[in-house]
């Protein structure tokens, strides 16, 4: 089986059989609120911290924006990675998008040749609105694609505005292309806001077809929740919570141990509401074991 990596998102890798394919292009498909630009910074950082070059790539906001909204995230490492050029931006907001994809990227991509990376584009949708070509859409985005898949792998986010069915036409061509393919769902039913993921394709992979709700925590970012443990009506407790994984990972690595604890230390219980403390805690040590 092809080389997998691990996403960052707790509780998606075994849905995805293991992680994404090495050197695939995934496209994260939602709706304002839903969370596309955490799971991007999210991939990023998990890279980030195994020693990785990340590259983000940003369509829309500006590099500050996105440093900002990693640090309300509780993510304070942010800083030390773009300090280090760990962590490298390529600030593509406002500029015309045929000339950046056909011109800029390829030089930029030529520089990283032979470097395994994870690269975060955030979002597609300028690409998409600024070329009515239907033709052109998909040259510029499979090429865009292609050639970021060249030096690592991508992970790239997409504003969902048509019907849920994903059939609106500016998802068609970027969903063809893609070899993966994350819905995440945003909506309120019955005044309560709902958050559920489903994994819609992924070339070359097994993969599980259920719908998991997610919550987005700081400190954690998105949380897929599994279902396979039942809920437990009680708040859950962040001090019961690090017992529990620090048991199961008693034989860890002293840095790995060092990093769960400073994890968990950001957390709160309010935070976690209607998370299952097994669940969790499993997860946790699923991540980092």
């Amino acid at each position: 089986m092809d080389e997998k990596i691990k996403t960052g998102i707790l509780g998606l890798d075994a849905p995805l059989d293991g992680g994404l394919m090495n050197k695939s292009s995934t496209v994260i498909i939602g709706s304002t609120g839903a969370g596309k630009t955490t799971f991007a910074t999210q991939f990023i950082r998990r890279g980030l911290l195994d020693g990785q070059d990340c590259i983000f790539i940003s369509l829309d906001e500006n590099k500050e924006q996105i440093i900002r909204d990693a640090l309300n995230m509780g993510w304070d490492d942010i800083t030390y990675f773009v300090e280090e050029e760990k962590l490298i931006f390529v600030d593509a907001s406002g500029k015309e998008f045929k000339a950046f994809i056909r011109k800029e990227l390829p030089d930029f991509v030529s520089t990283w040749l032979g470097a395994n990376t994870r690269i975060a584009i955030d979002p597609l949708t300028p690409v998409v609105w600024a070329t009515p070509s239907r033709y052109e859409q998909r040259e510029l985005l499979g090429f865009m694609l292609k050639e970021m898949r060249k030096i690592g792998t991508v992970v790239a986010t997409l504003e969902e505005h048509g019907p849920a069915n994903l059939s609106a036409p500016e998802t068609a061509i970027p969903m063809y292309l893609a070899d993966s393919i994350i819905h995440l769902r945003y909506r309120y039913v019955e005044d309560n806001t709902r958050r559920d993921l489903k994994i819609i394709k992924m070339r070359g992979s097994r993969h599980s077809e259920k719908i998991f709700p997610y919550k987005i925590v700081r400190g954690l970012g998105l949380v897929v929740m599994r279902g396979s443990y039942h809920m437990k009506h009680t708040r859950l407790n962040v001090e019961e919570l690090e017992k529990k994984v620090m048991e199961k990972l008693k034989n860890a690595s002293p840095i790995v141990q060092e990093r769960v604890r400073k994890l968990i230390s950001k957390l709160n219980d309010e935070d976690l509401e209607d998370i299952n403390l097994d669940e969790l805690a499993d997860m946790l040590v699923e991540e980092f074991s």
